[in-house]
């Protein structure tokens, strides 16, 4: 079993992303992320899927995803650039937030609220950085996580997707 990204762009309509998601999970794949976003051209949604399986079931993924779908792509690694955000509250006493202050700088991440008892830390970067930044992290008591999941766009200008009025894909 390995991983895949997917960018998918897709009708900009109500239950889209929920449709799609359906695809995955009726056929039995793994969704170990998704991500969606309006794209420059407010027709369209953008979905990043990242999708375990094997080569089988990940061939399959591309050829089944027809509903609403109007461009998919696997993201290669090489090829593409990927990113995924973090935010990370933290119980942090007025000992311990200089020890977590500086292992946020290391990492270039922001810290985003400060309470009495607690930080909040923002962190955006691969998802190798995000978790090597919260194995640092595994000393004091993570209190809340939430993460965005990955975005990916492909490298360079030759390989954007735009559609015109009548649904001609240029590359």
């Amino acid at each position: 079993m390995h991983k895949k990204a997917f960018q998918l762009i897709v009708d900009n309509t109500s239950g889209v992303l929920s449709r799609i998601s359906g695809l995955f999970s009726r056929r039995g794949y793994n969704i170990e992320s998704i991500t969606a976003g309006v794209t420059a051209d407010p027709r369209f949604t953008r979905i990043t899927i990242v999708a375990s399986g094997d080569d089988e079931i990940l061939d399959q993924i591309e050829k089944q995803v027809g509903v609403d779908v109007r461009y998919i792509r696997e993201l290669e690694p090489d090829s593409s650039v990927f990113r995924e955000l973090a935010l990370i509250k933290v119980r942090a006493n007025a000992k311990e937030r200089e020890g977590i202050i500086a292992v946020a700088n290391v990492f270039r991440a922001k810290i985003v609220d400060v309470g009495a008892e607690s930080l909040v830390i923002e962190v955006t970067g691969s998802q190798s950085k995000l978790e090597a930044f919260l194995n640092l992290l595994s000393g004091y008591e993570i209190l809340e996580l939430a993460r965005t999941g990955i975005a990916g766009l492909t490298r360079g200008v030759d390989r954007v997707v735009y559609i015109d009025e009548e649904d001609n894909k240029n590359l």
